[in-house]
C-alpha cells in the first residue's frame, strides 16, 4: 500500500521544514511569536496538509488538500521575503530557500493537474 510517506513532494517538504527550522533558529528572539511562529506553521502544514489529503477516500479531496498545502507555500514565500527586506538571516540562506519553496509549489501544481487530469 502506498502512501504520503510515498509521494516525493511530501520528502521535499519534509526537508523543507528542516531548511526553515534551521533558519528559523537564528531570528532575533522577540521575532519567537512573531515571524518564526508564522513560517513554522507555514512550513509544517504544507507537509501535514499532503499527508491528510492522501488518506482522504476521494482524488477530489486530495486535491483539495494539495491546495491548502500550496496555499501555505505562497503564504511562507510572503514570510521569506519580509524576513530578507529586515535582514533577519543571512541573504544566501534566504534565496535559497526562496528557490526550494518555488520548487516545492511547482511540484505540488504538477501534482495537482496530474491528479485533476486523471480525475475526470
Amino acid at each position: 500500500m502506498r502512501t504520503h510517506k510515498d509521494l516525493d513532494v511530501w520528502k521535499k517538504a519534509i526537508d523543507f521544514s528542516e531548511t526553515i527550522y534551521s533558519i528559523t533558529k537564528m531570528y532575533p528572539r522577540e521575532e519567537i511569536y512573531g515571524l518564526v511562529s508564522q513560517m513554522r506553521r507555514a512550513v509544517v502544514s504544507i507537509s501535514a496538509n499532503i499527508s491528510e489529503g492522501a488518506s482522504r477516500n476521494s482524488t477530489k479531496e486530495f486535491i483539495r488538500f494539495l491546495y491548502i498545502s500550496r496555499a501555505s507555500a505562497s503564504e511562507l514565500d510572503t514570510l521569506l521575503e519580509i524576513s530578507s527586506r529586515t535582514n533577519m538571516a543571512k541573504p544566501d540562506e534566504l534565496t535559497n530557500a526562496k528557490e526550494e519553496n518555488v520548487i516545492l509549489m511547482k511540484m505540488l501544481s504538477a501534482l495537482i493537474n496530474s491528479l485533476s487530469a486523471n480525475h475526470k
